[in-house]
């Protein structure tokens, strides 16, 4: 599988160590960068790998920042991704199964690099169950606000 992964500066160490383990699993990895430790801006790094995924230049994402929770956000701004924010294997299958994720976006400061395995193998190896999910997540692309009348 074509796996995109991106960072900030932050999570480098642990986007290096998972880049590396990626690619002995047999995945093909395509590092969106950053290439150092050296201050960067998530949301630049975030877009990147949702223009990545959007485009089927790569079939999943790993976004990783400090808590995950910046660069999740900046992915999730691209409509034709779905990106969820784990921090355990449950919730990164369950992300998969019942929400279609492409993206699974971690903290580097909240998962050691163990954590993150074991959470991108969950993410992996779940195929999106569709049924009664699908409709949710047709609406997850195409928003459309509509209030109830008071």
């Amino acid at each position: 599988m074509r796996i995109a992964i991106a960072s900030d500066h932050a999570a480098f160490a642990l986007k290096r160590g998972l880049s590396i383990w990626l690619a002995e699993q047999g995945h093909d990895v395509l590092d969106l960068g950053p290439d150092s430790d050296a201050r960067v801006d998530y949301p630049d790094y975030g877009y990147a790998l949702a223009e990545a995924v959007a485009s089927g230049d790569a079939e999943r994402g790993i976004a990783l920042c400090g808590s995950g929770i910046g660069i999740s956000i900046a992915v999730n701004r691209n409509p034709a991704v779905r990106c969820a924010l784990v921090s355990e294997p449950l919730s990164a299958a369950l992300a998969r199964e019942h929400n279609d994720a492409d993206v699974l976006a971690m903290g580097a400061r909240l998962v050691g690099e163990d954590m993150a395995r074991a959470c991108i193998s969950a993410f992996l190896a779940t195929d999106f169950a569709g049924g009664r999910h699908q409709p949710r997540v047709d609406k997850l692309g195409a928003p459309a606000f509509v209030r109830e009348p008071a």
